[in-house]
């Protein structure tokens, strides 16, 4: 049976597992960081390989937003050790430095519904799907991205979206579509206009719309 499904802003359950580096209780390992916790249905599988690959590359990108990266794939701790060199040799790698979490008796992808139902190995088991789960250093869930299992993540993507969340956890301020660091926000509606000067020096424009309603508010990244 599948665990509670997580919503944004839940706290997120904290656990033991085994992994590569040894035996580890997720809150400890995390400290006062972020973390970015995703899945991957096994190893030595193509597409989870250039991943792990990719995140290896971008551990200075994550640690310099506070975030430690973890993977989750469903086999032993032994064959994550001998999958990481196939990784490292992929991805021109030096060193492999993040753990992935021992989960080959499925009780994490279960308990945190992991599980693709439409994509089945070869003894008829749903594989675990391409989940992405990031929490704060309050251990709440920020955000929660669930791929299937056919479908590489886009990590680009996920940086992107860490750098919104931690930017707007702090200003009066939302991420329009598409946008990246440095580009330009959106003044939130609970913004009253006499507290826009305080708050924005930058200055803000606003957007005329046939309704003649004010909501479109641009402002510099704060």
């Amino acid at each position: 049976m599948s665990g509670k499904a997580l919503n944004i802003g839940d706290q997120f359950p904290n656990f033991e597992a085994e992994t590569n580096e040894g035996k580890i209780d997720f809150y400890d390992w995390m400290g006062d960081s972020w973390a970015i916790l995703f899945s991957h249905p096994a190893d030595y599988t193509p597409v989870c390989t250039t991943e792990l690959a990719r995140v290896g590359s971008l551990v200075p990108e994550f640690l310099k937003r506070g975030v430690k990266p973890i993977a989750l794939s469903c086999d032993t701790a032994q064959s994550h050790r001998g999958w990481i060199e196939d990784i490292k040799s992929f991805g021109k790698l030096g060193s492999f430095d993040y753990p992935i979490i021992a989960d080959d008796k499925r009780e994490l992808a279960l308990k945190f519904n992991m599980l693709d139902k439409d994509e089945l190995n070869a003894d008829g088991i749903p594989l675990t799907c391409r989940a992405v789960f990031i929490i704060d250093e309050k251990k709440k869930l920020r955000l929660s991205i669930l791929y299937p299992a056919t479908t590489g993540r886009n990590f680009d993507e996920i940086l992107r979206v860490i750098d919104s969340l931690q930017l707007t956890q702090t200003k009066s301020v939302a991420t329009p579509a598409d946008w990246k660091k440095g580009g330009n926000c959106m003044v939130l509606p609970t913004v009253k206009p006499e507290d826009v000067p305080k708050l924005f020096p930058n200055g803000v424009e606003t957007v005329e719309v046939p309704s003649g309603k004010s909501y479109l508010r641009i402002t510099p990244q704060p």
